[in-house]
C-alpha cells in the first residue's frame, strides 16, 4: 500500500458539480489500461452490455479493525437496498480519483477519513440481475480510518454498521450485497491488512 495518505476534507473544487444523484452526470470512459478515452452519461455507461469507465471504492476502518459498511437507500435506481462497502462511486471527467473518493465519503457519510490511502486497482464486469444494469468498471481502491460520527445522507444510505470480518461473513451469508463487493473487498484485502494488522482478521 502506498505510504502516501492525508486527511481529507470536502472540496467543491475543480468545478465538479455537488451531487451524483442525476443518472445524467457525466463519467470518464477508459481502455484496458485505465487510460481516459471519453466520456459517457452515467446511465448509458451502465446500460448492457456496459461501457468500461472509472470508479472508485472506499473501505474505512473504526480504531477497533471494524469495516464500515452501508445499505444503500432503497431510492437508488441502481442496487438499491443492498449491503456494500463504505462507499463507493465514479469521479467526475478530469477528477483525480483520490478527491473523488474523499468528496463523496463526505458527502454520503458526513466524515471525511482520518486517513486515506490508495490501494490498488481493480477491474470488472458485474451485471445487476435486479435492475438489468452492468458494472463495467476501473476501479481504483481506497483504504482508511474514520473516526467521527457519521451523518449519514437518507437518500444516499438506508443504514450502516460496523463489522469484523467474521461478523461480514455471517451478515454476506443471509443478506443481499452489491454485485461488485467481494470483487472490489478482496481486491483491496492485502491493504487492509497491512492497515489493520495480522490480529485484525481480514
Amino acid at each position: 500500500m502506498p505510504t502516501t495518505s492525508a486527511s481529507v476534507a470536502p472540496s467543491s473544487s475543480n468545478g465538479v458539480q455537488p451531487s451524483e444523484a442525476q443518472a445524467s452526470i457525466m463519467l470518464e470512459l477508459v481502455d484496458e489500461n485505465g487510460i481516459t478515452i471519453g466520456t459517457a452519461e452515467k446511465l448509458a455507461a451502465h446500460q448492457a452490455p456496459g461501457q468500461l469507465h472509472r470508479a472508485f471504492s472506499v473501505f474505512l476502518f473504526d480504531e477497533s479493525g471494524r469495516l464500515l459498511l452501508q445499505r444503500r437507500a432503497l431510492g437508488k435506481y441502481h442496487s438499491p437496498g443492498v449491503w456494500s462497502n463504505t462507499c463507493c462511486g465514479h469521479p467526475y471527467p478530469g477528477e483525480a480519483p483520490f478527491a473523488a473518493a474523499a468528496r463523496r465519503t463526505y458527502e454520503e457519510l458526513g466524515i471525511s477519513p482520518s486517513l486515506l490511502a490508495e490501494a490498488g486497482t481493480v477491474r470488472y464486469n458485474h451485471p445487476d440481475p435486479a435492475s438489468g444494469l452492468v458494472e463495467q468498471e476501473y476501479n481504483h481502491l481506497f483504504v482508511g480510518m474514520v473516526q467521527a460520527d457519521l451523518r449519514p445522507d437518507a437518500e444516499e444510505i438506508e443504514e450502516t454498521a460496523f463489522v469484523t470480518a467474521e461478523e461480514l461473513a455471517q451478515r454476506h451469508a443471509t443478506a443481499p450485497f452489491s454485485a461488485w463487493f467481494m470483487t472490489v473487498l478482496d481486491a483491496a484485502r492485502p491493504a487492509i491488512k497491512e492497515l489493520t494488522g495480522p490480529t485484525g482478521g481480514w
